[in-house]
């Protein structure tokens, strides 16, 4: 029964979280409030840490991490499977029909609006990771964290030609440092 339940929770993330890995996270957070011993907030923040810094899509990462902690291996498989089995559906519609509706006012229309949506979803989990990440339960600022922050965003916006896996490199360095002193 666990596995059936990770797979339709997570098919229904997959169906539903139109933009990538980063408009799962609202889901993610949803998921957590529902199954609090499959996922935390913490669990999530880490999660994309390691998902962001590791090859992978973040939403098969979160899914496959989430249905490991619940049921082990075979629990990842359904957490996975559910997650990307959507995206396959649609993509197989979606190439038979686009071409003959590429054109088509209310096509170019829907996707007008789902770009708009996209955002708001990357926004709503960028400000729930920004929360989990630099402020304590009780809303206080932590002062590492917020000074990593500061110094890699000045950093990649002063020098954008940088890789972005400079940056993370630099951020895990960064991050012992601060735990160390």
């Amino acid at each position: 029964m666990t596995y059936l339940l990770l797979f339709f929770e997570y098919f229904k993330i997959g169906l539903f979280a139109v933009g990538g890995g980063l408009a799962t996270l609202p889901f993610l957070f949803n998921l957590s409030d529902k199954y609090p011993s499959w996922i935390t907030y913490t669990d999530i923040s880490t999660m994309l840490a390691v998902s962001e810094s590791t090859p992978g899509a973040i939403g098969v990462n979160m899914a496959t991490f989430c249905g490991a902690k619940v049921a082990s291996y075979l629990g990842s498989i359904c957490a996975t499977l559910g997650l990307v089995a959507p995206s396959i559906i649609i993509i197989l519609i979606v190439a038979r029909i686009l071409e003959k509706f590429k054109d088509n006012k209310w096509v170019k229309w829907a996707f007008y609006g789902l770009r708009a949506a996209v955002i708001a979803l990357i926004a709503y989990a960028g400000l729930q990771v920004y929360k989990i990440t630099l402020f304590d339960l009780n809303y206080h600022i932590l002062i590492k964290p917020t000074i990593m922050f500061c110094i890699i965003l000045i950093g990649m916006l002063k020098f954008k030609k940088i890789s972005p896996a400079v940056w993370i490199v630099l951020s895990a360095i960064l991050g012992i440092v601060l735990q160390l002193a």
